[in-house]
C-alpha cells in the first residue's frame, strides 16, 4: 500500500509511505544496491543499524550463485541474508543486457562489450539464453522463470522481465524491443498474479530517448495491474536529457502509486527527481565512491586520500552520529586507505550510507514544508 502524506505545494515532490510485509519506506528514498544479498563491505546487521529502509538485491547474481532455490530452502531471502527490513529485486534483465550491449559508458566511449557478449547466446521471443560466467552452464532467463526466481527470493518489491536496448539504438529497433518488453512484462505479470504471496510488482517504463515511446510505454503499462511503475532503460547520456525524459513521463503516471527510478541515485540526479515526483532511487554510488576514498558530506564529496587529512583529528563530519565519525578521524582513515586496510572500506561505506539515510531524512523535512 502507498500513502501520500504531503503533496508539495511548491512542486510536484510528495512525501508518503510504502507498506511492506517487512516494514515500512519513507519516500522519498535512497535505496542502495546489495548485489549478492550484502552491500560490499558491510554486513546486513550494520546496514539496519545504520536504517536503511529498502536494499535492492540482484536475481541475475543470486541465480547463479548461491541458487534461487538455495536461498527459498534457506527460508527466503531476507532470512538468508540476516535483514527483518524491505527488499526489492530486479529481474535479471538488466544484468543479461548490460552483458549483450555493454555498459551505456563504455557504448559512449565507444568501447563494447564482445568478450561478455559471447556469453548471451540467444535473444528471442521466448526469453534470453545465456552462459553462466560462473561456470559456462547454460541458463535460460524468461518472464517466468524470472518471476518464479523472484518469488524463491521472497522479496517485498519484484521488477518484470524487460530488454534493455543500447543507446545508440536505431529508432526500428528500439520499437521493436519495446513491443518485445511489453509482451514480457505482461506475461511476467500474470505469472506474478497466479501466486502474489504478499509481493508488490513495479512495471518498467522503457522508450529509452524517444518521448512519444515513453508515453506509449505508460498508456500501455498503466492500463495493467501493476503495484507501482520503474522507470528504467536508457535515460541519455547527460543530466540534461535526463530531466527531460523524467519531466515528461512522470505526469504520465498515475499519482496514487509509488515510482522508482532505476540504477540512478547521486546527490544532483536524486534532487533533480525528487522535485519531478520520484519517490525511490537504487544507486551503488555510495558505497563505489566510499570504497574509492571519497566520503559524502553536506559541504561536498571529501577525498579521504588527500594530504591534509594525515594530520587531521576531527571526523569527517562532527555533526554526523554514524559510528565512523563517532570513533574515527580524517588522519586515522587517511592512514587505513594508504595503509590499503580493509576497514578502510566499511569505514568510509558506513558513513556514505549514512549520509544517504539523513539526506533523504532531510528531503522530507524540505518537501514537508513547501521548501522543495
Amino acid at each position: 500500500m502507498f500513502e501520500i502524506l504531503h503533496q508539495s505545494k511548491k512542486s510536484p515532490a510528495r512525501v508518503g509511505k510504502i507498506h511492506t510485509p517487512h516494514g515500512v519506506i519513507d519516500t522519498p528514498n535512497f535505496v542502495a544496491v546489495g548485489t549478492n544479498g550484502t552491500i560490499k563491505a558491510l554486513d546486513n546487521t550494520m546496514v539496519t543499524e545504520i536504517g536503511l529502509q529498502l536494499m535492492f538485491c540482484n536475481t541475475y547474481h543470486l541465480l547463479l550463485q548461491p541458487g534461487t532455490k538455495v536461498i527459498k530452502e534457506a527460508g527466503g531471502l531476507h532470512r538468508f541474508i540476516n535483514r527483518d527490513l524491505p527488499i526489492i529485486t530486479d529481474s535479471g534483465g538488466f544484468q543479461v543486457f548490460s552483458l549483450a550491449y555493454g555498459s551505456v559508458a563504455n557504448e559512449l566511449k565507444g568501447r563494447g562489450n564482445k568478450q561478455s557478449g559471447n556469453l548471451v547466446m540467444k535473444i528471442n521471443e521466448e526469453g534470453v539464453l545465456f552462459r553462466s560466467y560462473r561456470d559456462g552452464s547454460k541458463v535460460l532467463l524468461t518472464p517466468e522463470s524470472s518471476v518464479e526466481a523472484q518469488k524463491d527470493l521472497g522479496a517485498d518489491i519484484i521488477i518484470p522481465f524487460d530488454e534493455l536496448p543500447p543507446y545508440h539504438i536505431k529508432n526500428d529497433a528500439l520499437k521493436v524491443s519495446l513491443a518485445r518488453t511489453h509482451r514480457w512484462e505482461k506475461r511476467s505479470l500474470d505469472a506474478h498474479l497466479r501466486k502474489r504471496a504478499g509481493q508488490a510488482m513495479y512495471a518498467v517504463i522503457h522508450g529509452g530517448i524517444d518521448l512519444d515511446l515513453r508515453k506509449q510505454s505508460c498508456e500501455t503499462l498503466t492500463k495493467l495491474d501493476f503495484d507501482g511503475f520503474a522507470i528504467g532503460g536508457s535515460m541519455g547520456k547527460n543530466k540534461e536529457e535526463m530531466h527531460s525524459i523524467l519531466n515528461h513521463t512522470l505526469p504520465l503516471l498515475p499519482k496514487e502509486k509509488p515510482n522508482h527510478l532505476l540504477g540512478i541515485g547521486d546527490i544532483e540526479s536524486i534532487d533533480l527527481g525528487v522535485a519531478l515526483g520520484i519517490d525511490t532511487f537504487d544507486s551503488s554510488y555510495p558505497t563505489r565512491a566510499a570504497r574509492h576514498g571519497v566520503a559524502l558530506s553536506w559541504h561536498g564529496p571529501v577525498k579521504l586520500t588527500r594530504a591534509e587529512n594525515a594530520n587531521t583529528f576531527r571526523p569527517i563530519d562532527e555533526k554526523c552520529s554514524c559510528p565512523t565519525c563517532k570513533n574515527f578521524s580524517l588522519a586515522y582513515l587517511h592512514h587505513l586507505f594508504k595503509a590499503k586496510e580493509l576497514s578502510a572500506l566499511s569505514l568510509a561505506s558506513i558513513h556514505n550510507l549514512h549520509f544517504m539515510v539523513d539526506y533523504m531524512a532531510d528531503i522530507r523535512e524540505k518537501i514537508a514544508a513547501d521548501i522543495i
